[in-house]
Parts: structure tokens; C-alpha cells; sequence
């Protein structure tokens, strides 16, 4: 079932039951309204016989009748009964005679005014004191009129009520389907937009609702949600095309340089030399695979669980650069007046393995754009107020301003260092990870004078949960 057909229903049922609430308290009340005037008319009919018959002293029946029928409107199968103080029936004006048992006749005694029914009529006994003594005057009829006039409301209530639903489900199908007017434009911008089409927007001016409604703010948040896809889209395409490209040239190497070495025979050293080669362009794949898998694992939901102790990574990093680079990279970790008293401040949880790969990235690139002479700085600052801050700094060739916002792509390469080895994997790889420990790494750089790149931690003990 359609959202507008169950809005429809919905409006229908509640109306319904509203208007049918509506419907029977005003037949109750009627209903209610007709009893109290008939049982009106009963007493007053019960007095005039009283007052006709006992005060008139004793006139007879036929008398009786021929007064009523001059004065009085006659009821329908009306009984008219006067009884003495013994219980019997002294005068009687009706089709046929009805006695009363001698316990109704006590109750109006007792009571003075009774209501009762009598088959299907509706009757009153009234207790009637006279100076001849008393008597008990009952009157009884059937109150067809009443009936008739409930059965008639009931037909003109059905017939309201049958006519007010059909009336009000056409009118709340209109205004449902006008109301779902905006979700169906929107339905169908939206469905118009595949894979190939996400620079496409939802328009928000024809929805024609105001500037907060919830339908503008889900237009909204679905622009939003097509601004990310069409982002990671992009950078899926262009992660595929430059993987694509990067495992492509060390195969076609590899393999050029063994077609050319069993193209004939050759002396051994020329097959040592091209088995170098291959050896070299396979290595390099190696790493290039490596960080394929570490930006993959970046991704992914790592147990972030272990103690490490930042003062003790950058060491351990320092000593996995090459032994020839190793006099290079200087760490620095300030003053003794500026370490934390609280060896704690240094240690955040995460996951060893992967922030030494982060910061052997962040110093391979600054022994990789350095001249080799000139060293790096491996520094570490925790101030006591909280947080730490990791700074690799070189005084190399520099990124461009135009480079420096596209550095974190993968396999982005900046025209200035396309000779150097390397695939543009290592910056983007070394901000998944510190990102992935709750952390953020910025580049500051400047042509010329070198780069520095800076993680901070917010907290010593920040994890990711």
C-alpha cells in the first residue's frame, strides 16, 4: 500500500471515528430526550384521570372516553387504570385490562411515583391521595411515535454517516496526494541520478515548501549525501586508475628486461645485471603492494588496544631508517624542564604497527625531498595541559602551494618530484592511520625551505572506540 492510500485511510478511520462518536451521543441524547417527554406525557395522563375521576366524583368510563377523544390526544394501545386502597380496579379506560401484581402496587405506594414496563408498553403508577382515600392511578401506552422518530434519526444518520466518509476519503486522497506532492518530485529527481550522473543535484526551490521543513532538509541531506559519494566515487576511479598504472610499470619493466635477456645468450654478468634489475622493479612492487594493503587496512575497524608510548615510537622508527640515512634523522624531545612529570602523558592507545608505519612514512618523504647533507628533526611535544604533538621537519626542496592541497590523494606526485622513487601512496597512507587514532596530520611547506608535518593528538590517552 502507497504512502498516500495509507495517509488517506488513516484520515478516513480517525474521522470516522470521531463523527460516529458525534452521531451516537446525539442519538443517545434523542433517544434519551423522547423517553423523558413520553414518560412527561404518561404522569400528565395519570393526573388528568386523577383529577377527571376521583375529583368528579367516580365518572364513568364511557364518559371518560368521550372526553378524551374531545380533549386529549390519544396514545397508541393506551391503558388507563384507577385502583383503591385494597387493590382493586375501579375504573379502566383501555383496549383491553391489565392487572397489576400486588408488589408493583406497594411500590408506588411506597415510592409514590413509579416508572415500570408493562410488555410493550411503557407505564407510570402514581400514588393519588382523596378525601374518599387513596388510590393508585396507573398509565401505560406505547410510545410509537418516539419510535418512529428514533428509527427515522438512525436511517438520516446512517445515510450522514455513509455520505461523510465517501465526501471525506475523496477530499483527504486530494489532500494527501497534495501533500506527498513534494516527495514525489523529489522521488523522481532523485531516481534520475546513477552512478554516472552524481554531479547531479536535487532541487530544492520547486518543492515549494518553507525554508525549514523537513522535506527541504532531507533535499538537503541528500545533496550532502550525493556531494560524498560523488568524492569517493571520484576517488575510487582515480585509486584504480593510478594502482593500475603503478603495478603496471614494474611488470612491464620486469618483463621487457627478461625478453631481452632470453632473446639470445648473453655473457653472466649481463644476466647478474638484468636480474638486478628485475630484482629491484619486483621490490618495488613489493612496496607498492604493501601499502596498497596498509591504505586498505587503514580503513577498516583495527582493535585500536594497545599502550604505546610515543617517546619510545619515534626511537623505534629512527632505527628502522636505512643504517646509511640513520645520522640523518635527529630526535628531539625538548628540554628537561618540558617532559611530563607522569611517563602516562606519552602513551595513547592504538596500534603500534601502524603509527610506526605513519611517521616512517612522514621521514622516508623528508629523507627522500632532502638534499643529503641536510638533516631531519624527529620532535615530540606533551605539555601538561594535555595532548601531544608529533613534528617531522626538513629543510628540502618544499611542495608547491598548488601541490600541498592535492599531496594527501593517492598516488598524487607533484610534477617537481616525478624523478625521485616513489608512488604517492606514503601521505595519504600516514593520514588514514593518525585519522584511524583520533589524531589529525598537517603539512605547512614552503619552496625552497623545506616541509613540516605535524600530528596532534588531542589527548595522551585518546582511543577510538
Amino acid at each position: 500500500m502507497t504512502i498516500r492510500s495509507r495517509l488517506t485511510w488513516l484520515f478516513v478511520s480517525v474521522v470516522a471515528v470521531l463523527l460516529l462518536a458525534v452521531l451516537a451521543g446525539v442519538f443517545v441524547l434523542q433517544s434519551s430526550a423522547s423517553q423523558r417527554e413520553f414518560r412527561q406525557r404518561l404522569r400528565d395522563r395519570a393526573q388528568v384521570t386523577s383529577y377527571i375521576y376521583l375529583e368528579k366524583d367516580e365518572m364513568r368510563a364511557s364518559a371518560f372516553r368521550a372526553f378524551e377523544k374531545k380533549y386529549l390526544q390519544a396514545l397508541t394501545n393506551e391503558i388507563l387504570q384507577v385502583y383503591d386502597a385494597s387493590g382493586r380496579v375501579r375504573f379502566v379506560a383501555a383496549d383491553e385490562r391489565v392487572r397489576l401484581s400486588d408488589a408493583v402496587l406497594a411500590r408506588i405506594v411506597l415510592n409514590k411515583e413509579v416508572y415500570f414496563n408493562l410488555g410493550p408498553r411503557q407505564a407510570v403508577g402514581i400514588f393519588y391521595h382523596d378525601n374518599q382515600g387513596d388510590y393508585v392511578i396507573v398509565a401505560a401506552a406505547e410510545n410509537m411515535y418516539g419510535r418512529q422518530r428514533l428509527q427515522t434519526l438512525a436511517t438520516i444518520m446512517g445515510g450522514i454517516f455513509v455520505g461523510s466518509l465517501l465526501v471525506i476519503y475523496a477530499v483527504g486522497r486530494g489532500f494527501a496526494g497534495r501533500a506527498l506532492a513534494p516527495i514525489a518530485a523529489l522521488n523522481d529527481q532523485v531516481d534520475r541520478i546513477t552512478a554516472q550522473d552524481l554531479h547531479l543535484r536535487v532541487d530544492e526551490m520547486p518543492l515549494r515548501t518553507s525554508e525549514r521543513d523537513d522535506l527541504r532538509r532531507l533535499a538537503r541531506t541528500f545533496n550532502r549525501l550525493l556531494e560524498r559519494l560523488e568524492g569517493s566515487f571520484a576517488g575510487q576511479r582515480t585509486f584504480v586508475r593510478n594502482a593500475s598504472h603503478e603495478l603496471r610499470t614494474p611488470l612491464t619493466a620486469s618483463i621487457g628486461e627478461l625478453q631481452v635477456l632470453l632473446a639470445r645468450e648473453r655473457p653472466p654478468e649481463v644476466y647478474r645485471e638484468g636480474a638486478a634489475s628485475v630484482l629491484a622493479e619486483l621490490q618495488q612492487l613489493k612496496q607498492l603492494i604493501n601499502n596498497l594493503l596498509d591504505l586498505a587496512q587503514a580503513d577498516e575497524a583495527v582493535p585500536l588496544t594497545e599502550e604505546v608510548r610515543l617517546d619510545e615510537l619515534l626511537w623505534e622508527v629512527r632505527e628502522a631508517v636505512a643504517p646509511a640515512q640513520r645520522s640523518r634523522v635527529q630526535v628531539d624531545l625538548g628540554d628537561l624542564s618540558e617532559l611530563p612529570t607522569d611517563p602516562a602523558a606519552f602513551e595513547i592507545k592504538g596500534h603500534r604497527v601502524l603509527l610506526a608505519r605513519a611517521l616512517g612514512n612522514l621521514v622516508d618523504n623528508a629523507l627522500k625531498y632532502s638534499c643529503p647533507d641536510q638533516r631531519i628533526t624527529l620532535s615530540l611535544r606533551c605539555p601538561a595541559g594535555g595532548g601531544c604533538l608529533l613534528r617531522v621537519a626538513d629543510a628540502g626542496q618544499g611542495i608547491a602551494a598548488d601541490d600541498l592541497a592535492q599531496v594527501f590523494q593517492p598516488f598524487f606526485r607533484a610534477a617537481s618530484v616525478r624523478g625521485v622513487v616513489g608512488h604517492g601512496v606514503g601521505l595519504p597512507l600516514a593520514q588514514r592511520i593518525v585519522a584511524l587514532h583520533g589524531g589529525t596530520l598537517t603539512l605547512r611547506s614552503e619552496l625552497g625551505r623545506g616541509t613540516v608535518a605535524e600530528v596532534v593528538f588531542a589527548s595522551p590517552h585518546h582511543t577510538l572506540l
